[in-house]
């Protein structure tokens, strides 16, 4: 069988070096990128040297249990007795770190990323052992993508896949497009239904004064605007609007660098009402007419809430509005399976409104 060769500047996906073995010098299971990253005794290129060596190190293996030992074919019925081999065979020659487990790991990751020179080198191998857990292709590289850009450490990146972030993104407001991040963007694709704020450690019993959950997002503002997404930076809390003869506060001002407006939140404990919907809609222009300059996009409010009633939505000015929205949030964090099917009855419900809004015009 041919080995296991090193991949050059110059590598090329058609030949192989095949007169040339390294081992994983490293065990490859327990890769902690967070106990290397953080000692500083160690140069940054050094580490990034070792990180490179161990992706690649899973990605030509996995490589050669498909390439060599499995003449190509990637059906799983073809590759149990050879991972059993090789896993000896390495285990033999170079150590631990090589056990059928991880080998399971490598082939899967070269059928999920077959082109070498694609993957991200701000990425880890734990990264990429995460990145494995995402069925769909897409949303796999949306992921790999957004780490690499965002710099999320393997904690985050477990977290957004736990929470489906891109499904979320993806779904809300009828957003089906894909989230490429090469295209133009708009204010809903950075809205997101539900909003998960398990990091807040708040009980998901009884009710939640706005005061708290307020302060609690101030207390844990790295979590939120890891929830948020991406270009949100934080203005402040409780930000006095006035007319001729009143003032008024709004919870939390943000600025998006990337829509180039300023965002704004209203934490609502309740169900959402009309009311809650009128006052951002005059907070968003008392809010506007002083503060907003020349190059500066539309104020976006956001009322974020406990529950809201869809018709209360659909029969208001926030249906197909671009600068009010009302989304509700989760205290704790729902498993896989019950934010799959909160996603498939809201994609539901926008599809029958779709169809009822083609059937009345």
């Amino acid at each position: 069988r041919g080995g296991i060769g090193v991949i050059g500047n110059d590598w090329n996906t058609n030949h192989v070096t095949e007169h040339k073995r390294f081992p994983c010098t490293f065990e490859i299971q327990g890769s902690n990128h967070h106990s290397v990253g953080s000692n500083s005794s160690i140069n940054k290129k050094a580490f990034y040297a070792i990180n490179t060596i161990q992706v690649q190190t899973c990605w030509l293996i996995g490589r050669h249990i498909i390439e060599f030992e499995q003449d190509g074919l990637d059906r799983a019925e073809y590759g149990k007795g050879i991972i059993n081999h090789v896993a000896e065979s390495l285990t033999m020659e170079f150590g631990k770190g090589f056990d059928e487990r991880n080998l399971r790991n490598m082939r899967a990751f070269y059928l999920a990323f077959p082109i070498w020179n694609a993957l991200r080198s701000q990425l880890s191998w734990t990264h990429y052992r995460l990145l494995l857990r995402v069925p769909a292709a897409e949303a796999r590289e949306w992921y790999a993508t957004e780490t690499a850009q965002q710099g999320w450490s393997t904690r985050t990146l477990e977290r957004q896949i736990g929470t489906l972030y891109y499904e979320r993104l993806l779904t809300s407001n009828g957003n089906e497009k894909s989230l490429d991040t090469g295209e133009q963007v708009g204010t809903k694709d950075f809205i997101r239904d539900p909003v998960i704020l398990e990091f807040l450690g708040l009980p998901n019993s009884g009710k939640t004064l706005e005061s708290t959950l307020e302060q609690a997002l101030i207390d844990n503002l790295q979590g939120f605007l890891l929830e948020l997404g991406k270009g949100f930076a934080f203005i402040g809390r409780q930000v006095r609007i006035s007319t001729e003869t009143k003032d008024f506060y709004i919870d939390l001002v943000f600025y998006n660098y990337i829509l180039k407006c300023f965002v704004l939140f209203d934490l609502k404990s309740n169900e959402l009402t009309h009311q809650d919907i009128g006052q951002m809609d005059m907070y968003v222009r008392l809010f506007d007419e002083p503060r907003r300059r020349k190059d500066d996009g539309p104020t976006v409010g956001i009322i974020l809430c406990s529950h809201k009633d869809r018709s209360i939505v659909r029969y208001s000015i926030l249906h197909e509005n671009d600068q009010l929205f009302a989304t509700t949030y989760r205290l704790v964090l729902p498993t896989e399976e019950e934010l799959r099917m909160e996603l498939q009855r809201h994609q539901e419900r926008i599809a029958d409104q779709f169809n009822g809004d083609n059937h009345r015009n």
